[in-house]
């Protein structure tokens, strides 16, 4: 076996490697580089479920970083056991091939009770008064404390929210080094999130976006030179590119407007009362799963769909991912955990779960970064709520409630769609836009279901395509 070692670099695309990114051309220049059109919906839980199990959401179920869960009737957004995804993993296909292969998951998706012999993900710790404690979850447990020891803890702010950061990705990449150097995994896959930040707060043509490529490229480049300096086989991968938006789309908005939407005054303000509306949308990204739960009005929501502005298409789940035979019963997973309708925007929107009309009407949550109670991403969350004056005094003040055990709303996000310029998750994008693969391999991968023959040839022989 090749051990190998395949770095995450969300966002990355070939129109991003260049003079900003010596490190990165560097190793693209001796190495193959690949563009192929990227999982549908193009988002970080679906990609990553594609790669590791060479499927598609018919097989493995994940059908966005989040969906409607009809029989609790709640929302569930970035949920982390890996039982969820559906089918072999890699892992799991190598160890079988291959007796003595070992795998290191480093903060992958749907990490949690996953069969890889060692993995690390963010987990914080919710204690009964309300507390939200920054922490990690590793398997084995007893890693968890050595890691924080060896590497101090995990800087989560820097991981998602306004602060986000350079310093969440330099932490990761810290512990695929730390894990090698202790466990030497045959296959390390590592996820490094910083591009994802920028390119969705400015846009992938900005130039803050510049300085943010320099700084990953660095962390990057040292992971390549500490890896090939111990003979593992370097593979640079992503998830998808990201386009240039302008424009909002208010699905749950225009459904209000029909009396379709049912909201909760909840001490006055609104919570979307997902099982008693009639009809609504899950936003995600570029992608909105609409779940119809009145029949009678199925085809008044497609029509609707169809003439919104900034709504390019709309698909059936259960026509592009049909149900699955296997082991003698039929496996329809994708199509339940999807929406009734599946709405994409065009290239230049994107879906907000805005819901409210009255901003004065938003749930308290609206304002927090608060990725598991929104019933739907909200990138918004990357940005500081330009009308507060003092925002550094303000998150001063709650850290020190926080520290005397007082309760308090850290409720600095704005309410302002319009700040994002930059979204993903449609497939059909210009190779401009293609999430890359580069490697020393000559493996052809020309979708997302191809990176898993990919890495498992590199693991294989060491030789690629010559397996």
């Amino acid at each position: 076996m090749q051990r190998v070692a395949v770095i995450n670099v969300v966002g990355l695309t070939q129109g991003l490697i260049g003079d900003h990114t010596p490190a990165i051309s560097n190793f693209a220049g001796s190495a193959t580089i690949q563009s192929f059109p990227p999982a549908f919906p193009a988002v970080t839980c679906t990609a990553q479920s594609s790669y590791l199990t060479g499927k598609g959401p018919e097989s493995h179920g994940i059908v966005g970083n989040g969906w409607y869960d009809r029989e609790s009737a709640e929302v569930k957004f970035w949920k982390q056991s890996n039982h969820i995804v559906h089918g072999e993993k890699i892992w799991d296909h190598l160890r079988r091939e291959h007796p003595g292969f070992t795998c290191a998951k480093m903060f992958w998706w749907y990490n949690m009770y996953s069969s890889a012999d060692w993995s690390v993900t963010p987990r914080p710790m919710y204690p009964a008064d309300g507390r939200k404690v920054f922490d990690i979850h590793t398997q084995p447990m007893d890693l968890r404390e050595q890691m924080k020891s060896d590497l101090g803890d995990f800087p989560f702010p820097a991981f998602w929210g306004p602060a986000a950061g350079i310093a969440s990705s330099r932490w990761i990449a810290d512990s695929a080094k730390w894990i090698e150097e202790k466990k030497q995994p045959t296959l390390n896959i590592v996820y490094l999130p910083h591009l994802d930040y920028c390119l969705q707060q400015y846009g992938p043509d900005a130039p803050e976006v510049e300085p943010e490529l320099r700084a990953i490229d660095a962390v990057v480049g040292d992971l390549i030179d500490f890896f090939q300096s111990r003979d593992i086989e370097v593979v640079l991968l992503s998830e998808y590119g990201i386009s240039k938006v302008d424009r909002c789309i208010h699905l749950n908005r225009e459904f209000r407007k029909r009396g379709w939407i049912q909201v909760k005054n909840e001490l006055g303000l609104e919570t979307l009362d997902c099982g008693g509306c009639r009809a609504f949308a899950v936003a995600d990204h570029q992608i909105a799963h609409v779940y119809v739960n009145d029949p009678s009005i199925r085809d008044e929501v497609l029509a609707l769909l169809e003439a919104t502005d900034g709504v390019e298409e709309v698909r059936v789940p259960s026509e592009i991912w049909p149900p699955m035979r296997r082991q003698g019963h039929t496996d329809g997973v994708a199509a339940e955990r999807a929406g009734d309708l599946i709405a994409v925007a065009e290239p230049d929107a994107w879906f907000t779960y805005y819901y409210w009309n009255d901003d004065a009407l938003a749930p308290d949550f609206a304002r927090c970064v608060d990725i598991h109670r929104k019933p739907g991403y909200d990138p918004v969350e990357l940005f500081l709520d330009p009308a507060i004056a003092f925002p550094q005094a303000k998150i001063a003040a709650f850290l020190l409630k926080k520290k005397l055990g007082v309760r308090a709303l850290l409720d600095v996000i704005p309410l302002d769609a319009g700040l994002v310029k930059g979204s993903h998750g449609r497939d059909r994008v210009p190779a401009s836009e293609q999430p890359v693969l580069i490697s020393h391999s000559g493996y052809p991968v020309t979708c997302a279901e191809d990176v898993f023959g990919a890495i498992a040839s590199m693991v294989a022989s060491g030789q690629g395509a010559d397996t």
